[in-house]
């Protein structure tokens, strides 16, 4: 067991270096700028703006909540894939490459994705009114 910490930290100290090599062969200042950027963007923008979103998650329904989170993380997942190619799409040398128009996809899916997620929850609600055999619940008594 320990020749294999061994081995996995020697990976990961080559792997470091791999890295170490790269950000040099790039620029230091390069990086250090973008590092820099990344810093600002999410603090200024990403974070606030998530929090904001998590007070609306926390003012919804309880039966919305679930559907509405699952709706938000897949969403921004879409969105993070979808983004740099979105803001700065280049030109394009080779058009079987990136053969489709980003923005409008990406506009699709969120809106599939919004559908789902009022789907979900127009189904929870039902099935919590209706019960699960399709009848309404008995009445206590």
């Amino acid at each position: 067991m320990t020749a294999g910490r061994y081995a996995v930290g020697a990976l990961g100290l080559a792997l470091m270096g791999l890295g170490v090599s790269l950000v040099w062969a790039q620029g230091p200042w390069d990086v250090a700028v973008w590092l820099a950027g990344a810093v600002v963007l999410h603090d200024g923008l990403i974070a606030p703006l998530v929090l904001l979103v998590g007070v609306g998650v926390v003012a919804a329904r309880p039966r919305v909540r679930g559907p509405l989170r699952a709706a938000l993380v897949t969403g921004g997942c879409l969105t993070a894939i979808a983004l740099p190619d979105i803001l700065r799409p280049g030109p394009v040398t080779n058009a079987t490459v990136v053969p489709l128009d980003y923005l409008r996809n990406w506009l699709v899916l969120l809106a599939v994705v919004a559908v789902a997620g009022v789907l979900v929850a127009a189904g929870k609600s039902l099935w919590r009114r209706r019960g699960p055999r399709g009848r309404p619940p008995e009445s206590p008594r």
